[in-house]
């Protein structure tokens, strides 16, 4: 296993809470990372917009991850290292089955969210969905004039499984259908995850994957953690998460991530033994 020089960390209950506060111990681990010259990037299926004054708070210049993989781009670049969109007539056929089953549906698209109902508080949406909300009559309208990136489903925690088999059912083999938070089902363009984006990103470093560790707590992590050197899963990810893990590390109230880079990356700890994943 060599060393490692890229850590690729999830956001949201990886490295912050409900909250949004990043505590000073993940900072400290960041930050000491940094200095010994390894690379930090933030992997999240958050638009860019909202990683940008993160990654600036915490001294990030790495391209990000964000849409789940579909942009890779530096905090102050003017273009991106990658960017995906989706079909708009994928994503028209998505809308009008959406509409025979009455789900609640998001598209994002050129770093807006668009949105035809409030049935949640404007802070519900601003905490789950960004700042950049914008309220239309109709999204098939959007199309029109913007190149969609995402959709997102709301459900209830016990509809969410279902409902991510039924569209992996009808659309999977078109577009990427994951579970990123107990009330949200994504689709995303075809071939894009958080994984892919990791290799991407790699090969831009000029690093192997032995040389990456990733971090994080939800099934849409879970190719990325199959593609690093070192997968890590937060003590609160999901069962899918924990199953592919190399390591398990403590709860986000324990500031898991903090250890996963003391332990791995700082030298505060055991080393890894090698993974018995197979492909490593």
């Amino acid at each position: 296993m060599g060393a490692i020089k890229l850590i690729a960390l999830d956001l949201d209950g990886t490295l912050m809470g409900e909250d949004r506060i990043i505590t000073p111990r993940v900072r400290r681990a960041i930050d000491a990372a940094q200095e010994q010259g390894v690379v930090v990037t933030l992997a999240t299926g958050r638009m860019f917009s909202f990683l940008v004054p993160i990654a600036h708070d915490l001294g990030i210049t790495a391209p990000l991850i964000s849409y789940q993989g579909g942009l890779i781009q530096a905090a102050d670049a003017t273009q991106p290292l990658y960017r995906a969109t989706m079909d708009a007539a994928l994503v028209r056929e998505a809308l009008e089955w959406q509409k025979q089953r009455q789900a609640r549906i998001v598209l994002y698209a050129d770093d807006a969210v668009f949105l035809t109902e409030r049935q949640e508080s404007l802070e519900f949406y601003q905490h789950m969905l960004g700042e950049n909300l914008v309220w239309v009559d109709s999204l098939d309208e959007v199309l029109e004039h913007h190149e969609p990136i995402k959709i997102i489903f709301f459900v209830e925690p016990e509809e969410a499984e279902p409902l991510r088999a039924e569209l992996e059912a009808r659309f999977g083999g078109r577009m990427e259908v994951t579970r990123s938070h107990e009330l949200i089902v994504e689709c995303n363009p075809l071939g894009v995850s958080k994984g892919e984006a990791l290799r991407r990103l790699a090969g831009h470093l000029r690093l192997s994957r032995s040389q990456v560790m990733a971090v994080g707590d939800q099934d849409n992590d879970i190719p990325m953690l199959q593609w690093a050197g070192i997968g890590v899963a937060m003590g609160n990810a999901s069962p899918g998460l924990k199953a592919v893990a190399d390591w398990i590390a403590p709860p986000l109230e324990e500031d898991g991530a903090a250890v996963a880079i003391e332990r791995f990356v700082l030298g505060s700890g055991t080393t890894l033994q090698a993974s018995s994943r197979s492909g490593g």
